[in-house]
């Protein structure tokens, strides 16, 4: 029995999720310089994101619409009078040595999402409670430079890098998730599943783990079977994919169980997930609220949203991504499980854009979820992030079914287009990939393939035409893969007198 196994057979793990999203606005929260990522470092600073005497900041409407937005799609209360607290700690990325958020009086409240997840009972709806979604800015970005491992412990020196300073930052918070047994890592993955997929549907950020656009904090605690008393919970910072979302729980439930079995106490503390390892080491002792020395942020004017945009914003929210996968799965003639396939590797806008090209929903699912979803996992990259977009796998499902590429030859086409050699037309000409149909081409290599396999070919002449398998595969194999096998097929055959 493994490590997890023994875990779960004693102790219940108690779940909490804690979602970073910085919004897609063009502007920062409380200043108007540029959100572009990856501009030089310190080139998008002002002295209001950077703190300097005298500035005063203004709210974005945008972040604060969004957040609305989100909230109501999360089945949240709205709050009608809500403001802005500055919350104090020091980090050398908070300029101001304060983070402007929101704290008892956040802007959405109570809300909820449900989840599905297959389990040995077949698939299960999980519901997680939203505690609150609020509204606040982001840190900048330390970099630590020298030693093995970029970070802090054994560098040389850190550089500060304040363009993420002041970004629309939203906080979506739980409440605790209990009862979920074995599957708490299956729940928690799937729960930022649908949450990625929601977010991206409002189109109100792009929802990049890789680039720090939705970030995941995980706490976790395990109670003892039996007993109604939660454990000590620790929170794991910055998990930024969602395998290892699944991966973090796995592992912080295997060490906390190993601790209370040597009679020790768990230690409330932030932790850091090991992407090498899949595990997590320790951070710091984990603050409290009053802490943070809370209070009103006196240079921002209270919010209080009108109820009538509120239901204007409500009635102008996209379709639900649940209700949206229901309706395509039945217009694409996917299963429930294709469709929850397609959807954990984040692909159902890329196989609809497809398909809006032109594209069965079957070629375009086999492409994205087959083909393509291989080298994402092997880049350890989202579906989304590979370097190929829907029109480009529609012009190579369509060369395919003109005959101009078999199946091998496309994925060429792929790798070479993953690889930045330009589009399917560009890399089948710098690479001359066409299938092979011309008689003449086709010729030399059918009479070299019948002279090394002269057995298969006198089993031909006799009659025996189910062996001309051999033949093809023959001259297949000589060409690459570029040969047109049904003209190869029909040529050996007429060669050989059938």
């Amino acid at each position: 029995m493994s490590t997890y196994d023994q875990a779960i057979k004693k102790y219940d793990p108690v779940l909490g999720l804690e979602t970073h999203v910085e919004l897609s606005t063009n502007s920062k929260m409380f200043c108007g310089c540029s959100t572009e990522f990856g501009a030089e470092p310190n080139t998008q600073t002002c002295p209001t994101c950077l703190g300097l005497p005298g500035s005063l900041p203004v709210a974005n409407a945008i972040g604060i619409e969004s957040t609305i937005r989100i909230g109501l799609a999360l089945n949240c209360s709205i709050a009608s009078y809500s403001r802005f607290a500055r919350k104090n700690y020091f980090y050398p990325d908070m300029p101001k040595d304060f983070q402007t958020s929101q704290y008892d009086e956040p802007l959405c409240s109570n809300g909820y999402l449900d989840v599905l997840v297959d389990t040995e009972d077949g698939t299960k709806p999980f519901r997680v409670e939203i505690e609150r979604v609020h509204l606040e800015e982001d840190t900048g970005k330390l970099t630590h430079a020298g030693g093995a491992t970029g970070r802090i412990h054994g560098a040389d020196y850190s550089l500060v890098d304040y363009n993420r300073a002041g970004i629309p930052l939203v906080e979506i918070v739980t409440k605790p998730v209990p009862d979920t047994g074995e599957y708490a890592p299956l729940v928690a993955k799937a729960y930022v599943t649908e949450l990625r997929d929601l977010l991206r549907g409002l189109n109100v950020s792009d929802v990049r783990m890789e680039e720090g656009s939705l970030r995941c904090d995980v706490n976790l605690s395990l109670t003892p079977k039996g007993s109604k008393t939660w454990g000590t919970r620790t929170e794991t910072k910055n998990v930024n994919s969602l395998r290892s979302v699944e991966r973090a729980i796995r592992s912080e439930i295997e060490r906390q169980s190993l601790e209370l079995d040597k009679g020790n106490k768990i230690k409330q503390e932030t932790r850091h997930f090991q992407e090498d390892t899949g595990t997590t080491r320790s951070g710091r002792s984990k603050e409290v609220a009053e802490e943070y020395r809370y209070f009103p942020e006196p240079d921002l004017v209270p919010i209080a949203p009108d109820k009538e945009w509120i239901e204007k914003l409500k009635k102008a929210l996209p379709e639900q991504p649940s209700i949206r996968r229901t309706r395509l799965a039945k217009e694409w003639g996917f299963t429930d499980l294709e469709m929850r396939d397609v959807a954990t590797l984040g692909g159902v806008d890329l196989i609809a854009q497809t398909i809006e090209q032109g594209t069965s929903p079957a070629s375009a699912r086999k492409w994205w979820a087959g083909e393509l979803s291989g080298h994402a996992s092997k880049a350890d990259l989202e579906l989304i992030d590979l370097k190929i977009t829907p029109t480009d796998v529609a012009r190579i499902d369509a060369l395919v079914n003109e005959g101009k590429l078999t199946d091998k030859l496309a994925r060429q086409v792929i790798e070479a287009v993953l690889n930045g050699e330009g589009n399917p037309d560009e890399v089948i000409k710098k690479r001359n990939l066409a299938v092979v149909s011309d008689d003449s081409a086709l010729i030399p290599a059918i009479e070299a393939a019948i002279a090394a396999n002269p057995d298969a070919a006198a089993k031909i002449r006799e009659g025996k035409v189910q062996v001309v398998g051999v033949i093809v595969g023959a001259v297949m194999k000589t060409t690459g893969g570029s040969a047109d096998a049904a003209k190869v097929r029909e040529l050996v055959l007429k060669t050989l007198g059938q």
